[in-house]
Order: structure tokens, then C-alpha cells, then sequence
């Protein structure tokens, strides 16, 4: 590695002195470099608890923190391949796997994302060299907030696998990645992540906007129409589509999900199941908070059948009982989050926005409240979460600490991600 000489003169009283530095490694050098360009080219990845696949958004992005201006320039999903997704199902969301397995699974998603992302890159005819930043969210297989594993020594928790140097080595870009680390180590849970970017790029003055992401788990972030930074909320609120999923998998081998809502819609809701899976302490806590499948799966789902003496219902009748479970915790989050009487729009993304009679149960439990996608406002709404994470990756080059829910929600004010280089 050779070393860079810069004159340095310093005023000093009457004299100046002079002498040499010696700097710098060359990473940090080129990570100096990126962080002062005007615009930057970052690649945001991101893989979800449903295992559709991969997103990935080439953003342009000027500036930061408030100041920040993103473009979405390319983004598709690279849909996983049945064997690809069993090998994910293997140690998903389960207390006893083979640790092997887990260690050979880091190293292999890595493999895989940046093969990918350099598939799409010569597909987009765009040079690797000319991208600034890779984002990667990894692949979550085990999220555990304190008050799920009931451990007394034992902090908040969470585990993504896809190793970061994996993807800088076979790219060449250098990566960001593990961003829900400092979130914890900060005092959060891990999760929600959306509030940073969504009040850096979703913010109107004289707009109160619910961002509703609807992916395996529902969240959504609260961004108030003063503006106010300490105002704003970010939370999950319980089931997306994860247990509706979970179910159609283990009932029709093959299938994924629910398309269309085709079985659900030929279903009856059985308020008697629908009145037990919301029994949970987990929505009675304060918010925010966070959740995942580890609590939301079909082990809940067989308890509480077993507890409301539902266990022979219908396929369709329990798929119409799940869509409604997902769309009631989901509107009575919103309601307790919201002052009454003020007028609010609601912004769509993730997968569940694709099923439409979640979506007509979600609307009919919020009468009068306005519904849009984020294409409204210009983001691509099954892209959105992976260009947060490019924006994440940006505010951790070159951005600051966002001052967000000071006194109210306890969003951890901290830059995120842990910095793999090429070489």
C-alpha cells in the first residue's frame, strides 16, 4: 500500500511550521471520498420475513439528513427459488436449529446477494466501479426482544445472516450492512428501522402521513404535519401477512401465499378464533414496540384454535379469520396512535398491500381515512424498504445523529451499519 504525503502549514504566532502527515489506507481514503460527493449511487438490498425475494434499488441520492434527495433509478425483485427459500425455512424462526447450518447460511447469502447484484448490474449496463455503496439489510432469522424471551441477563436481541465482506469482495463495492446492531446496542429493539428514512423522505408540512408497511410484520411510522422530529412514531403493530402465509404453505405445498386473497375470500370470519388470537399481552404493551414470527406463526395459531375450540374449521374459514386478524391489529394500532378528529392520509407498501381484501378489511375498520401507495409520492411502494436501507447507508458515510422521538418514543438518535471493504 503506498502512503500519501500532504503538506500541512500551520500558523503559529509569527511563524508558520510545516511538516507532513502520512495518510491514509486507501478504504478510508475512498470512503472520504464518497462521502463528500455531491451525489452518490447506493444500492439498497433487502429480503423480508415472507422470503419473496430479493429487492434491490439502485438510488441517486444528494445531500443528507434533512437535506436528503433520492431518486430511485432501477429496482427489481430477484425472486428466490423454491430450494433458496427451504434453505431459509430451515432455521427461520426457531429456537433449536443446526448451528453448521447457521454458519454456512451467513456466508452463502452473501454469495448469493452479490451475485445477484452483479447480475443486475450488467443487466442494467451499469459498471460496478461507478456504484458508490452497497445497503444490505441480510436476511432476519431470529428476533428477539426482551420481553419474548423473558431472559433476565440477557439484553434485546436480533440475528440477519448474509455476510457483508462477502458482498464487498465479489462486487467490489463497499458495504454497508447489520444495521439493527446499534439500534440495540442504543437501547431500541432492533426494529422498526423505517423511522429514519421515513421521516427523511416522507415529511410534508401540513400532511399527518401514517407510512403502513404491510410485509410478514406490520409497522408503520407516524410523521407529524409540524414536522416535528420529536413527534414522530415508528412501530410494529403485530401480523402482516407472515401467519397467513405460514398457513397457505403448510396447505397447499407449492404455494406461497394467498394470491389475490382467493382463499380467504371464500372463508367466514370465526370471531370466536378472531377474539382469542388477540388475546395476546403483546398488544395490550405501550408502543412502540416490535415483534416477529418467533410469536406469530402456526404454533400460535394451533393454540388458540385448541383454546377456542375452533380446531375444525375450514381452510378458507381460518384464512378469512388470519386477514382479519392482521387487518384489526393493524386499523386499532393506527387509532390509538392518532389524535381523534384530525385528518390523516395512510401510505401503503410491502406485499400486503397486493392482497385486496386485506386491504378492504383495513379500510373498513378506518372509515374516512385517505389510502395511497407511496408511488404518490414518488417511491416505488415494493421498493421502499430497500431504498431506506440505501438511505441508512448514506446517513452512515456521510450523515448524523436525526433527533427522532425525543421524550416520547425512545427512537435511538444514532448512524447505523457496520462498513465491509473490497479489499
Amino acid at each position: 500500500m503506498g502512503l500519501n504525503l500532504q503538506n500541512i502549514k500551520i500558523i503559529y504566532g509569527s511563524g508558520i511550521l510545516n511538516f507532513y502527515i502520512y495518510y491514509m489506507n486507501k478504504n478510508i481514503e475512498s470512503l472520504y471520498r464518497i462521502s463528500n460527493k455531491a451525489e452518490k449511487f447506493v444500492i439498497g438490498l433487502m429480503s423480508g420475513t415472507s422470503f419473496d425475494g430479493l429487492d434491490i434499488a439502485l438510488c441517486k441520492i444528494k445531500g443528507n439528513g434533512t437535506d436528503t434527495k433520492i431518486e430511485l433509478i432501477n429496482f427489481e425483485t430477484i425472486a428466490y427459488e423454491p430450494d433458496f427459500k427451504e434453505e431459509l425455512k430451515s432455521v427461520f424462526a426457531k429456537r433449536d436449529v443446526d448451528l453448521e447450518r447457521i454458519c454456512v447460511l451467513n456466508e452463502w447469502l452473501g454469495l448469493k446477494y452479490a451475485s445477484t447484484i452483479n447480475d443486475c448490474l450488467k443487466k442494467w449496463n451499469i459498471k460496478n466501479n461507478d456504484v458508490d455503496l452497497i445497503a444490505s439489510h441480510g436476511q432476519t432469522i431470529y428476533h428477539a426482544p426482551k420481553f419474548l424471551h423473558t431472559l433476565d441477563k440477557f439484553p434485546n436481541a436480533t440475528l440477519q445472516l448474509g455476510d457483508g465482506d462477502h458482498i464487498a469482495v465479489k462486487t467490489g463495492i463497499i458495504t454497508i450492512s447489520d444495521f439493527r446492531q446499534k439500534h440495540i446496542a442504543a437501547g431500541g429493539e432492533g426494529a422498526p428501522l423505517a423511522a429514519y428514512g421515513d421521516y427523511l423522505i416522507f415529511s410534508k408540512k401540513g400532511e399527518n402521513r401514517i407510512m403502513l408497511n404491510i410485509g410478514g410484520i406490520a409497522n408503520f411510522t407516524f410523521l407529524p404535519d409540524d414536522l416535528d422530529p420529536s413527534k414522530v412514531l415508528s412501530t410494529d403493530v403485530g401480523p402482516g401477512n407472515t401467519m397467513m402465509d405460514a398457513f397457505i404453505q403448510n396447505n397447499f405445498p407449492g404455494k406461497y401465499f394467498d394470491k389475490e386473497a382467493a382463499v380467504a375470500s371464500k372463508g367466514k370470519i370465526n370471531f370466536s378464533l378472531l377474539d382469542k388470537l388477540k388475546k395476546h399481552s403483546f398488544f395490550s404493551r405501550v408502543f412502540p414496540k416490535t415483534i416477529g414470527p418467533e410469536l406469530f406463526n402456526l404454533a400460535y395459531l394451533q393454540k388458540a384454535q385448541h383454546e377456542s375450540g375452533t380446531g375444525n374449521l375450514s381452510v378458507e374459514d381460518v384464512m378469512a379469520t388470519l386477514n382479519s386478524f392482521s387487518a384489526e391489529t393493524i386499523a386499532e394500532a393506527v387509532k390509538k396512535n392518532v389524535e381523534k378528529n384530525k385528518k390523516y392520509i395512510i401510505y401503503l407498501s410491502g406485499g400486503g398491500m397486493h392482497n385486496p381484501l386485506l386491504l378492504s378489511n383495513i379500510k373498513s375498520q378506518l372509515p374516512g381515512v385517505e389510502f395511497h401507495t407511496t408511488e404518490s409520492i414518488n417511491i416505488n411502494p415494493d421498493a421502499k424498504e430497500a431504498v431506506l436501507f440505501a438511505l441508512l447507508a448514506n446517513e452512515c458515510v456521510c450523515g448524523g445523529k436525526m433527533n427522532l422521538g425525543k421524550g416520547r418514543n425512545e427512537i435511538p438518535n444514532v448512524t447505523m451499519g457496520k462498513i465491509s471493504f473490497p479489499d
